[in-house]
């Protein structure tokens, strides 16, 4: 399946593709079909060509035979289940706590660009 080759959680795809876990997860079980934009969304997300997640066939990692199409869908950046759960849990911090995060991450990104290591905690 798919998703479990991306490894990423039915949340994880639901909020990806804009919408909610139940609705991604009847689309899953085969009980409500995608309307084609988000097919489309699904096979960003889940780096698959439309005829694996309709049910067809694999489709292969480059180009199809027939057609000479290459059907891999790139990966976007950031697009990690675990970027992806992070940002799930900023959206529920306030403005403050949020610019907090933002000082943290600037911070670690520009010791990291300098070639430093952050300091283990004391």
């Amino acid at each position: 399946m798919a998703r479990l080759r991306s490894g990423l959680t039915q949340a994880d795809v639901a909020e990806t593709i804009g919408t909610v876990t139940e609705v991604y997860g009847r689309m899953e079980r085969g009980k409500l079909l995608p309307s084609v934009p988000t097919l489309f969304r699904l096979c960003l997300a889940l780096q698959s060509g439309p005829h694996e997640l309709l049910g067809f066939s694999p489709v292969g990692r480059s180009k199809t035979k027939a057609s000479g199409v290459d059907l891999k869908v790139p990966r976007s950046l950031g697009d990690t289940p675990e970027v992806r759960r992070l940002m799930r849990r900023l959206s529920r911090l306030e403005r403050s706590q949020l610019r907090l995060v933002q000082l943290i991450v600037a911070s670690l990104v520009e010791r990291r660009m300098k070639g430093k290591k952050p300091a283990a905690a004391a």
